[in-house]
């Protein structure tokens, strides 16, 4: 799944915590535990339905993930836009 969320005429940032987290096997119950963050709010970041991420919550994921910011969020000037219901 990737949901593409449009900022201004810049192009496309896409989320890909859900691959991330498909890739390491841990579940969204078990990323929130161990971030600090709610249910609700990493479903929102793993859905794309956000318009701003705070760095130490970014932070937080990729420790927990092992990952790179990058791995999460990724820049596609050329990705066709998806509606999002807020």
């Amino acid at each position: 799944m990737m949901i593409i969320s449009e900022v201004a005429d810049m192009g496309k940032i896409v989320l890909r915590l859900d691959r991330v987290m498909a890739d390491r096997k841990m579940s969204l119950n078990e990323l929130s535990e161990k971030v600090g963050v709610s249910n609700v709010n990493l479903s929102k970041i793993k859905t794309g339905k956000i318009s701003a991420i705070r760095f130490s919550t970014l932070e937080a994921i990729c420790d927990t993930l092992s990952c790179q910011p990058g791995d999460i969020l990724e820049y596609d000037p050329d990705a066709e836009s998806e509606e999002t219901e807020e």
